[in-house]
C-alpha cells in the first residue's frame, strides 16, 4: 500500500483502505447499482450534460485539531467537493485519477447542499465514475496542514477512521462514532470497533496465519496454496470446511493475451496467427487445472460476465483443426515454416503461459514464453515494446464502455489505455455513438456489437473471466461479494467464539 489518499486510490490495496475512511456524491451496492451516499439524490438534464446533487446536511469530517469548532469536526457542504474536484485535477497534485474528470465542463456549489457539474458531452456511465474513491470529498484544512503527508495522517467521513499507521508493519483503523449511515433498522454503522490490516512478506506467510486463525480474511487464490485450500474443481478442502467459509462470485476483470499491432514482426500483424492461438488451447482444461476451478472460460467476447453488456457473442472455441488449418494459411502465404511468437507474462501466470504454449507447439507454432517483473511489463506494454503480453483489465466503473475503451483507435498509448494500437472505423463510430445512447437496453446493444468486432479481428486472446474468491474465518458475518471486489466493512460483525 502506498497511500491512504483517496487522490492516489489507483491500486487494490489503497482502494480496498480508503474504502473504509472516506465518501463520495454515489456509491455503489452488491449489485453495481448506484445508490445515494452523501448525495442523498440527484436529477440530470433531459440533454444528459448537467448533474444536480442534493446532498446530506448531517455528514461530519472525522474528528482533528484543524477544525476551529468546539467539537473538533464540522459539516461537509457542496464546496467541499469543489475543493476536491480542483485538487484532483491540480497538476501539483498529480492524482493518476485526474482522467475521471476529463469530460467535466465545470463545477460548482449552488450553496451549502447543492453541487452542480456540467459536462462536455453525454456520458451514461458518468454516475458510475463518481463511485470511485478518487472522487471522495476530503477537507481542504487538514489537507493544507499535512500537504503531501495527507496520504499518511488521512481524514476523511468513512465509517472508519485512521489510527495508526507503520507502514510495511501494520494499518489500524477505529470506529467513526460520527458516522451518517445506518441499517435497515435503524442501528448506526459501522459494527466492527476497529479494522487491523497486517502487512505480510509473502503469500505463503499470510496463508500460514490465516490458516492458524490470525488473521479473519484472505482475499483471492495465490498458487503457493490454492491445492491446499482447494480440490480440482474449486471446492474446499474437507480438513478446513469446519474451519473457514469460501465465498465466490463474477469480477470485473478479463484475462487476456494482446498482441502489439504496430509491430513490425509479420507473425503478429496476422490476423490468421492470431486465430489460431484463439482456436488452439482448451479453456475449459486451463481452468480447471490451473486455476482450481476457478474463473469463467472466455469462450464469448472480451466483456465479461457480472456486468451488463455481457453477452453470448461468438468467440473462439477450443479447436485445434481450425488452428492448424490458420498456421498451414500462414506458412503457405509466407513461406515462413517455422512462426515464432514471445508472450511477456509475470510469474504468476507463468504456468498459464506455458500451458498454451505446450499446446501451440502440438498444432504447429512456437511460442517462447519471457518472465518479467510486473513493473518491466507494465512499462514495456506503454512504450509498445512487447510483441504480445498477458493482461488483465479491470473495470474501474460498472459500465461496459470500460472494456471497450482500450480498443478505440484515439486512446492508442500513450495516450490512452489502448495497448494493442487496434484500430478500426466501424468500432470508433460505434463507440462514439454509444455516448449519446441513453437507454440502456440499446447501448447494451451498442456495446455487443463493438465486442464481435475485437472478436473477428483478434487483437487479443481472451482467456478467462475472473472471479471473486473470499476466504474468511467462520465468525466473521455481513461480509458480502461485489463484482469490482471492493472490501467493505461496514456491514461486517465478529460472532464470539467459545473457548
Amino acid at each position: 500500500m502506498s497511500s491512504l489518499d483517496p487522490a492516489f486510490a489507483r491500486d487494490v490495496p489503497n482502494i480496498w483502505s480508503t474504502n473504509q475512511l472516506f465518501n463520495g456524491l454515489v456509491q455503489l451496492d452488491d449489485s453495481l447499482h448506484i445508490i445515494p451516499d452523501i448525495a442523498k439524490r440527484w436529477e440530470i438534464s433531459e440533454d444528459g450534460l448537467q448533474y444536480t446533487f442534493f446532498l446530506r446536511n448531517d455528514v461530519k469530517f472525522h474528528k482533528h485539531s484543524k477544525f476551529d469548532t468546539k467539537d473538533s469536526t464540522r459539516l461537509v457542504v457542496a464546496q467541499d467537493f469543489v475543493y476536491s474536484f480542483d485538487r484532483l485535477v491540480d497538476p501539483n497534485v498529480a492524482s493518476p485519477g485526474n482522467w475521471v474528470l476529463k469530460n467535466v465542463k465545470g463545477y460548482k456549489a449552488i450553496h451549502d447542499t447543492i453541487f452542480k457539474i456540467n459536462l462536455k458531452k453525454p456520458f451514461p456511465a458518468f454516475l458510475g465514475l463518481m463511485s470511485m474513491r478518487y472522487c471522495s470529498v476530503v477537507p481542504k484544512e487538514v489537507v493544507d496542514f499535512y500537504g503531501n503527508q495527507f496520504r499518511s495522517n488521512p481524514v476523511g467521513t468513512g465509517p472508519f477512521k485512521f489510527k495508526l499507521w507503520e507502514e510495511n508493519i501494520k494499518l489500524v483503523f477505529r470506529k467513526n462514532e460520527l458516522y451518517f449511515e445506518k441499517d435497515s433498522k435503524g442501528n448506526p454503522l459501522p459494527y466492527l470497533e476497529a479494522v487491523a490490516v497486517t502487512f505480510l512478506p509473502d503469500k505463503q506467510s499470510e496463508f500460514l496465519q490465516f490458516a492458524q486463525g490470525k488473521l479473519d480474511l484472505l482475499n483471492s487464490l495465490d498458487a503457493s496454496y490454492k491445492d491446499e485450500l482447494l480440490t480440482p474443481t474449486g471446492k474446499l478442502r474437507k480438513k478446513y470446511q469446519d474451519k473457514i467459509h469460501i465465498s465466490k462470485g463474477p469480477y470485473l476483470n478479463s484475462e487476456y493475451l494482446g498482441f502489439y499491432l504496430d509491430t513490425e514482426k509479420d507473425e503478429i500483424k496476422s490476423e490468421l496467427l492470431r486465430k489460431a492461438i484463439n482456436h488452439g488451447f482448451d479453456r475449459e482444461k486451463m481452468i480447471t487445472y490451473l486455476k482450481n476451478g476457478i474463473g469463467t472460460p472466455a469462450v464469448h467476447g472480451f466483456i465479461p460476465k457480472g456486468i451488463p453488456g455481457f453477452a453470448n457473442i461468438q468467440g473462439y472455441e477450443y479447436s485445434p483443426e481450425k488452428a492448424r488449418m490458420y498456421i498451414k494459411k500462414y506458412i503457405k502465404q509466407t513461406g515462413n515454416k517455422n512462426p515464432t511468437i514471445r508472450i511477456a507474462t509475470d510469474s504468476n501466470y507463468q504456468s498459464i503461459c506455458e500451458f498454451i504454449q505446450r499446446e501451440l507447439e502440438k498444432v504447429g507454432l512456437t511460442i517462447i514464453v519471457d518472465v518479467m517483473p510486473p513493473s518491466t511489463i507494465r512499462k514495456k506494454k506503454w512504450s509498445g515494446e512487447l510483441e504480445a503480453f498477458r493482461a488483465s483489465w479491470i473495470a474501474d466503473y460498472p459500465d461496459a464502455e470500460n472494456f471497450l475503451s482500450p480498443y478505440y483507435s484515439k486512446n492508442h498509448t500513450p495516450n490512452g489505455p489502448n495497448y494493442t494500437h487496434f484500430k478500426n472505423e466501424t468500432f470508433d463510430r460505434l463507440y462514439e455513438e454509444s455516448f449519446l445512447i441513453t437507454n440502456a437496453g440499446t447501448r447494451e446493444r451498442h456495446y455487443a456489437k463493438m465486442d464481435s468486432i475485437i472478436m473477428a479481428n483478434a487483437p487479443i486472446v481472451p482467456l478467462y473471466y475472473d472471479e471473486v474468491v473470499r476466504f474468511t474465518q467462520k465468525n466473521v458475518k455481513g461480509l458480502t461479494n461485489n463484482p469490482q471486489n471492493f472490501l467493505i466493512l461496514k456491514r461486517v460483525w465478529k460472532e464470539k467464539t467459545a473457548k
